[in-house]
């Protein structure tokens, strides 16, 4: 068994990686935050940088909730912001957030610093610095009890809910037994399963609340008069949003749900956890969530060390800050794109192999994962960030029962 020698943060939690983050606050910041980053791409041996940011000129809470947890996130050692000058993001208050939690940070404003080539150096001057600093974060045992894991599906077809989309679930089992939280979504694909997700849940409460979520996703999706069912789906063989959820949801596996949470809540324990990820409140910044990644950042804001990600028709994807396994349902995609692929879980279609032996091979794979071990999307270099607008209202006590 891998032993997990984590990064010991000065605000008591664990990572497992040391990335400095460059956080661009607006889009006319991107390029310069992009050059920055893009110094350091082939300097793995001076540290791990990458780039993160949000394009937005007029403020929204959830963006500001979202970019504090994530630059206090436990796999992130030092941030650096780079801001155009006159844009609403709240920068200070994000830079105060990373302070307290005794990260290194930095604040560069472009209108101040000369312009792009200036910035550009001044950036690169401080990461290297900052970067020889880190390297020296103590590092401490880690169990798998305080791991957090995510799980995501995307790119869904036939297959996803007979073979990979379970074999996760199973591992999920696995992983709470061992003390570990774990966290599934999407309620806008969960529509149909929302009494099964109650029976499910430890107390009453919670279950009426698991209820509620779907059906907010409900009307959510019905105001905008289309729902989480892409071309890409029905190209799969998928025919309904309700056959679509039913594997959807199987990727929870068969634990009792502990709690739900929103974007940024990160869980107080071990346990199964929903992820409510559709906005609070009218329609107003459209579709959920644009892409899987914008999911895969919200569970990472939730404090997520790594991302389970099932897909049949396949996708590439990783993500910044913390690493992404890719379980493939279809077999013939997995051949396709073995390159990009960390699970063939298409051995359950072709009978080589079993659910419960694919979800054992998911959770030794969490674990070497967290105990160093690069993902394919790691060794790609894939870092795919995204982060947009929403509104969301606080959890109240009945969400998380257990936490008092």
């Amino acid at each position: 068994m891998s032993e997990i020698q984590a990064f010991s943060r000065e605000d008591g939690r664990k990572g497992i990686r040391n990335t400095l983050v460059v956080a661009y606050l607006v889009e006319c910041a991107h390029f310069v935050a992009s050059e920055i980053v893009h110094q350091f791409r082939n300097t793995a041996h001076e540290g791990d940088v990458q780039l993160i940011g949000f394009p937005g000129c007029y403020p929204n809470e959830y963006a500001a909730q979202m970019m504090e947890k994530l630059c206090t996130h436990p796999n992130v050692g030092a941030v650096l912001f780079v801001s155009l000058g006159c844009e609403s993001f709240d920068k200070v208050r994000a830079a105060n957030a990373v302070d307290a939690s005794g990260r290194p940070v930095k604040t560069l404003v472009i209108q101040r610093a000369g312009g792009t080539r200036s910035t550009i150096q001044a950036g690169a001057d401080w990461i290297r610095q900052t970067l020889a600093q880190i390297s020296e974060v103590p590092r401490v045992r880690m169990g798998v009890d305080e791991l957090i894991i995510g799980t995501v599906c995307g790119g869904s077809d036939g297959t996803s809910g007979i073979s990979g989309n379970p074999a996760a679930g199973k591992a999920f089992d696995l992983l709470v037994a061992e003390g570990a939280a774990c966290i599934f979504e999407e309620t806008g694909e969960l529509i149909g399963c929302e009494e099964i997700m109650a029976e499910r849940a430890i107390t009453p409460e919670l279950g009426n609340l698991l209820r509620e979520s779907v059906h907010k996703a409900e009307r959510y999706y019905a105001t905008l008069g289309y729902g989480s069912f892409a071309a890409g789906n029905a190209a799969g063989g998928l025919s309904t949003i309700e056959e679509k959820s039913l594997g959807a949801y199987v990727k929870s596996g068969d634990s009792p749900i502990s709690g739900l949470i929103k974007p940024g809540d990160v869980p107080p324990h071990g346990g199964l956890y929903l992820m409510d990820v559709v906005p609070d409140g009218d329609v107003r910044f459209g579709f959920p969530n644009i892409s899987d990644n914008a999911e895969i950042v919200e569970m990472i804001a939730s404090g997520a060390h790594m991302t389970l990600f099932v897909t049949g028709r396949g996708s590439v994807v990783g993500s910044a800050i913390s690493p992404v396994i890719k379980i493939c349902a279809n077999p013939d995609t997995y051949r396709n794109l073995a390159e990009d692929m960390d699970v063939n879980a298409g051995d359950i279609i072709e009978g080589v192999r079993s659910i419960p032996e694919v979800g054992q091979e998911i959770r030794d794979l969490v674990v070497a994962v967290a105990a160093g071990k690069q993902t394919k999307s790691e060794e790609l270099g894939h870092r795919e960030f995204i982060l947009t607008y929403k509104t969301f209202e606080p959890i109240g006590p009945a969400c998380l029962p257990g936490a008092a």
